[in-house]
């Protein structure tokens, strides 16, 4: 699947929203610009607010046309200009309720083209559970006991049709349903109710709505003759925000999934990164993520488009390294995502010692994993992912390390630490310690794959604790996604930390010695020390690392036989 250049190179790749930097793409386009980034790197990761979408900053796509508040096609036209090549999501599972699928159900319910786009649910398990009185089908133990689902409860969502009936819908993601306040017109309008009776009701209604009451449970006292009327009026009314999952045996899903790929394609784009890939395939009494084969032919049946657009697919899945999904991927001959490197790494720099680094590095190269790596990212540092490659109570102590520092751990369902990823900034997650960052850097470089880089961790970016307040319940994730203005870009190219990470990427991206049809060799050394060298034609490139200390050196031989040399202690190439 190795078509693109940037997949013969394997050069670095930045990763940010569009609105990460200035406010823009464009304010991105133009940082790329900067003399400083010259040749830094090979491709740029655009997260998926770059479309029109509504929640989880971009992962809820409405639809895959740019968001204009953001970008232009002419910011991707100048991208392509400065020979940057393009990552960019396509969401397998679910897309948005305001998408005009979803809406078209909403409107014309039974009568909608789209009605078996997304997962009736009661039309999936009928004859596999009982209905309840809630109007949904709860499915007998034996059918669920393999699910996993991530919120409590069932994963549906109840949409009221045209007719007034609840229909279930599958809901794998985020929802919520608001209540729109009424108005005494309205209920005069509707109900043909007396003006003071109706201003009333409207009061009392609304303050109800205010404190977080559901219509149902609103208390009518000294109106009860008019409470079914109101109720109906209100749930007639309400609004929906969340994720809908699509139902893959409809037709028209694979239209969709089609058209997606060819405008993504029409873009720009090269790589395709397919989110939440693992949860689309769903039969009753089979798990709900990544079940087999489901989860293959989904993914066969998506390559088979991809083919025709010449794009490279990459599944994002997180799982434990012991299930060795990662080895299926590969041998299927996906790219997969390293999701092992960034807790590695900090465990060999806590405990000075290479061997779960190394024992990952004879992995990739012995079995020919081709990868996109990363240090942060978007999400948490992933270190659950690491069980069954280091022991479980080093994950525990990284898992400790890291919030200690000022990391946050999501609870799920009440539960701690069953959650794969800690969130922080990958600066912060290190003590904030620069010598530890620019080590990680120079690793990272010289790990086998494509080395994504998170824009925040590049401007060694802390932990982001007012964002997190702000966000509110759920918004943990933002300690990570702080916005940078072009003044705190230009400081921060001031200072050697940034600079000197520039430099290492730019090595990474220019010299000849590194690329999936280089070769990589782990030369043995003492457990402090991780030495690596890559070798391909007549260049070779060795990064020695001190992992007491964070001292580090680069030396390398171009294809004219010149020697170029870095020493972290000096700072000089």
């Amino acid at each position: 699947m190795t078509k693109q250049g940037l997949l013969q190179n394997a050069g670095p790749m930045f990763n940010a929203y569009p609105d990460s930097i200035g406010g823009t793409l464009n304010d991105c386009v133009e940082l790329l610009k900067l003399p400083e980034f010259e040749n830094a790197f090979r491709a740029f990761y655009i997260l998926p607010s770059l479309f029109n979408t509504d929640l989880d900053r971009g992962f809820s796509v409405i639809d895959y046309e740019l968001n204009e508040a953001y970008a232009s096609n002419e910011d991707l036209k100048n991208l392509k200009q400065l020979n940057i090549e393009l990552k960019l999501d396509f969401i397998l599972n679910h897309c948005s309720v305001l998408s005009k699928q979803f809406q078209d159900i909403i409107k014309n319910g039974e009568k909608s083209k789209y009605t078996d786009f997304f997962i009736n649910w009661n039309k999936f398990w009928d004859g596999y559970g009982e209905m309840t009185e809630e109007g949904y089908i709860r499915p007998y133990d034996e059918y669920i006991k393999n699910m996993f689902f991530r919120k409590p409860g069932l994963p549906i969502l109840m949409v009221r049709m045209p007719d007034g009936r609840e229909v279930p819908y599958w809901n794998t993601f985020y929802q919520e349903v608001k209540y729109n306040k009424i108005t005494s017109y309205e209920l005069i309008k509707n109900l043909n109710i007396q003006y003071v009776t109706a201003e009333r009701i409207a009061n009392l209604v609304n303050s109800a709505l205010d404190e977080g009451k559901k219509p149902i449970e609103i208390d009518f006292t000294g109106f009860e003759k008019y409470k079914d009327e109101v109720i109906d009026l209100l749930e007639a009314n309400r609004h929906y925000l969340g994720q809908m999952d699509l139902n893959i045996k409809s037709p028209l899903v694979w239209e969709f999934y089609d058209d997606t790929l060819k405008k993504l394609k029409e873009y720009g784009a090269s790589i395709i990164r397919l989110d939440a890939f693992a949860y689309a395939p769903k039969e009753p009494g089979e798990k709900n993520f990544l079940n087999e084969p489901g989860t293959w032919e989904l993914l066969e049946r998506v390559r088979e488009l991809a083919d025709k657009y010449q794009l490279t697919l990459l599944p994002e899945i997180h799982s434990r390294y012991e299930e060795k999904v990662h080895e299926k991927l590969a041998e299927k001959g996906y790219l997969t995502y390293d999701f092992f490197l960034p807790g590695l790494i900090i465990d060999a720099l806590e405990r000075h010692n290479n061997k779960y680094l190394v024992k990952w590095f004879y992995d990739i190269i012995e079995k020919n994993i081709k990868t996109v790596n990363m240090l942060g990212c978007h999400d948490g540092i992933p270190l659950l992912d690491l069980k069954g490659l280091i022991p479980d109570d080093e994950i525990d102590q990284l898992i400790s390390t890291i919030v200690s520092r000022g990391g946050m751990v999501k609870d799920l369902h009440g539960k701690k630490n069953i959650y794969y990823q800690v969130n922080s900034t990958y600066f912060s997650a290190l003590g904030e310690d620069e010598r530890k960052l620019l080590l990680a850097r120079a690793i990272q470089i010289f790990t086998p794959g494509i080395p994504q880089v998170w824009y925040l961790d590049l401007f060694a970016g802390r932990n982001d604790y007012e964002a997190v307040k702000t966000a509110g319940p759920g918004g943990h994730k933002e300690i990570n996604r702080t916005n940078l203005t072009m003044d705190q870009v230009k400081d921060g190219l001031k200072t050697d930390v940034v600079r000197q990470q520039l430099e290492l990427l730019r090595f990474r991206n220019t010299f000849p010695a590194f690329g999936f049809n280089a070769k990589l060799q782990v030369i043995e050394s003492e457990p402090h020390i991780l030495k690596l060298r890559w070798e391909k034609d007549s260049c070779s490139a060795t990064l020695t690392a001190n992992l007491k200390d964070y001292s580090f050196e680069i030396s390398g031989v171009d294809e004219n036989n010149n020697i170029i040399n870095f020493n972290s202690n000096n700072n000089n190439w």
